[in-house]
């Protein structure tokens, strides 16, 4: 069964930093696992550009395009309509209302910034999904 999926920034942040944690695993089963459908709007796509340019996270920018393009590279661009659900940090409104519009999985390290929602994942129990 195909498993729809939306990553948050700090999913991409964090594989760039550290390689080998499970934010990095999870980018790795999205390019390598045809299970899983990746979507995104054009401002997830614009806040992974910001963000990863950001000078102090010191991120080359050969790694910032290999990231994102092996995020986007087979990835279904959407256009979700903004939810009213009330949310800690109005930023994260992009990715919640994407993985609400595609059924996906919300792949995020800041979970208390999004509601108790089955659908919204530690990139730790993604993993496990495919283990």
């Amino acid at each position: 069964m195909k498993k729809n999926v939306v990553l948050d920034t700090n999913i991409l942040v964090s594989a760039a930093i550290s390689p080998n944690g499970n934010p990095a695993k999870s980018i790795e089963f999205l390019r390598n696992n045809e299970d899983i459908q990746v979507y995104y709007s054009r401002e997830i796509l614009a806040e992974y550009e910001e963000v990863l340019s950001r000078p102090q996270l010191n991120i080359s920018a050969g790694t910032k395009t290999r990231i994102i393009s092996s995020v986007i590279s087979d990835a279904t661009l959407i256009a979700p309509a903004a939810s009213t659900i009330k949310l800690p940090d109005e930023s994260d409104r992009i990715f919640y209302d994407a993985a609400k519009k595609s059924s996906a999985i919300l792949v995020t390290g800041n979970g208390k910034h999004y509601p108790a929602e089955k659908f919204i994942m530690t990139p730790a129990q993604f993993v496990a999904l495919f283990n």
